[in-house]
């Protein structure tokens, strides 16, 4: 991992707006970055990053994985041998670029024949990739294991997203946990997306995690999902952008 990457992970319970925090991360990196290099890099199986950015995914890495796994199964050792070679390649073709950032999915996650090699293979070679950039952003599905299992074990920053739920912020303390253990991580903090209202802050426990920002119900976001708009088109006046651009202020990415 170069020491100038910024790799940020966005984690959390389903359903709290992790993907749309992320997308918004991603539009305000490439407004204040417009010369560095930054790599969105959808890890949630569920794939809306790619959705909320308005990216064209044609290829997963699991899909690559599935390839090499046909071959294995098949019985053609060697030539799953030149696909692992070629794997690095095929990694590049599954890069979307896009005007001021790439994209790469993840896929769906592991089935039940689980062929470690191959998967610490390609996330060796998503680090690889990730020293190409100065910034990267991690979408993660509900947990943290997957990001370490499957994208990276070293995040720089970690974003655990919540609603006000206590379910939610159980959730991201439960992650905090596993990360402690799981992830090097330089710095943490949470956002508390989708207040009702700034009443209910008083009844928030995090268990200690720092709080980025709190972001209360945005309407701009909800016509621009009914729309189908990419949230890169969010005005920057809406709660969402404002509250994520506090969140990287005070994690000292901005």
């Amino acid at each position: 991992m170069s020491e100038k990457a910024k790799i940020i992970a966005v984690a959390g319970k389903g359903g709290v707006g992790k993907t749309s925090i992320s997308a918004a991360v991603v539009k305000l990196l490439t407004q204040a970055y417009p010369n560095k290099k930054i790599l969105a890099i959808d890890a949630d199986p569920a794939v809306g990053l790619s959705t909320a950015l308005n990216v064209d995914v044609k290829m997963t890495i699991d899909d690559i994985r599935k390839e090499i796994v046909q071959t294995v199964e098949d019985g053609q050792t060697k030539a799953a041998i030149e696909l692992l070679g070629d794997a690095r390649y095929k990694i590049f073709d599954a890069l979307v670029e896009t005007d001021g950032f790439a994209f790469i999915a993840v896929g769906r996650p592991e089935s039940a024949g689980c062929y470690c090699k191959i998967n610490s293979y390609l996330k060796e070679v998503i680090s690889l990739i990730s020293n190409d950039f100065d910034y990267v952003v991690i979408d993660g599905e509900a947990g943290i294991e997957q990001i370490n299992r499957r994208v990276m074990e070293k995040v720089t920053h970690l974003i655990l997203v919540s609603d006000a739920s206590k379910k939610g912020t159980q959730v991201i303390s439960t992650i905090k946990g596993v990360a402690d253990e799981l992830v090097m991580y330089d710095k943490i903090g949470a956002v508390i997306n989708r207040l009702p209202d700034e009443s209910v802050i008083k009844y928030i426990d995090t268990k200690g995690i720092p709080v980025l920002s709190y972001i209360e119900n945005d309407a701009n976001l909800a016509v621009y999902d009914i729309e189908g708009k990419s949230i890169l088109d969010l005005p920057d006046d809406s709660n969402v952008v404002k509250g994520v651009k506090e969140a990287l202020e005070k994690i000292e990415i901005l």
